[in-house]
């Protein structure tokens, strides 16, 4: 018996020690609204495009989309970095990747007017503006966007090398009309970073904020079953960097696994007068209700923009945290 008690002992001190992950984000976070410049490095060389040479298409084995990460054995991140190497030799092997598998191929190359022409459209980084969604006061991580960020020509996730968040200026409005999603546009103080960049992922671009912690109102995180339909309000940029509080009304919410967890609409007349409802450069906008941070706008009804789709706070805070 007296073993028995000895090994219920051990084997209840065995569970009690063992380790488990335990997510670390504050009760209580800091809301964003603020408008943000974006720029993002990428991993290696991205394949954007494609053009003939005297007729004709070289390097037919890199595809669009592709990223190009050796030259010659070498690694090269940057534009800079192939444009000295190929000035240095005649005869290329390239490394790429393609749909996730490393290739090898010869790169060919041609000069014209006494420049070496690949036939190949490439770019390295992204640069652009949305919406800042919180800062953790405790860990300093930051959250934006709510949703990834994608090369536009190619339409395909950039796997970051780092990147920084910016100041940003909104300077004008081009309002949403049905089937055609509006825009901010804005000016990027590069002088004054934010933050640095660490994760580029379907839930929100995320990385550590810098900069002196904003003095604002702290809202208490939201748990999905805290979360119902009925009046809240989203907090953005329409002009300068003035934050504005803006009513919408949650029409239904949806406990899956892809951003789109909130649909709501736009009931602010102010804000559906100047924008038309949701528009690019919006994604990330905070989203409170009760004096909650429920979520962040992540999407446009392209159809109706008086309409839009927002992400739950907590999956934003939960990726945040991943290692």
């Amino acid at each position: 018996m007296k073993k028995f008690h000895k090994l219920l002992i051990s084997l209840l001190l065995s569970l009690y020690f063992i380790p488990y992950n335990v997510l670390a984000y504050s009760s209580y976070i800091i809301p964003g609204g603020e408008n943000i410049g974006i720029t993002i490095n990428s991993k290696g060389i991205m394949v954007i495009g494609k053009y003939k040479i005297n007729g004709d298409l070289l390097n037919k084995d890199i595809k669009t989309g592709d990223i190009i990460t050796k030259i010659n054995d070498k690694k090269i991140s940057t534009i800079n970095e192939m444009t000295e190497t190929l000035n240095t030799k005649d005869k290329f092997k390239i490394t790429y990747v393609h749909n996730k598998k490393e290739k090898t191929t010869n790169l060919e190359l041609i000069k014209e007017n006494d420049t070496l022409k690949t036939g190949l459209y490439v770019k390295d980084n992204v640069t652009g503006i949305g919406t800042l969604s919180f800062i953790d006061p405790e860990t300093k991580n930051f959250g934006a966007l709510g949703h990834e960020i994608t090369e536009k020509n190619t339409g395909i996730m950039l796997e970051i090398k780092n990147g920084k968040i910016y100041e940003s200026n909104v300077t004008r409005i081009d309002k949403s009309k049905d089937g055609n999603p509006g825009a901010k546009d804005a000016t990027i103080n590069t002088e004054e970073i934010f933050g640095t960049i660490n994760k580029n992922t379907t839930n929100g671009v995320f990385g550590k904020y810098i900069d002196e912690l904003p003095n604002k109102h702290k809202y208490k995180v939201a748990k999905t079953n805290e979360i119902k339909p009925g009046k809240a309000k989203i907090l953005t940029v329409l002009s300068n960097k003035e934050i504005k509080e803006y009513d919408i009304n949650i029409l239904k919410i949806s406990i899956t696994d892809n951003n789109k967890n909130l649909l709501f609409e736009v009931t602010d007349k102010e804000l559906l007068n100047k924008t038309g409802g949701i528009i690019q450069g919006m994604s990330g906008s905070p989203i409170i209700q009760d004096n909650y941070i429920i979520g962040a706008v992540t999407h446009v009804v392209v159809d109706n923009p008086t309409k839009g789709y927002g992400i739950f706070i907590t999956k934003m805070l939960e990726e945040a945290e991943k290692k």
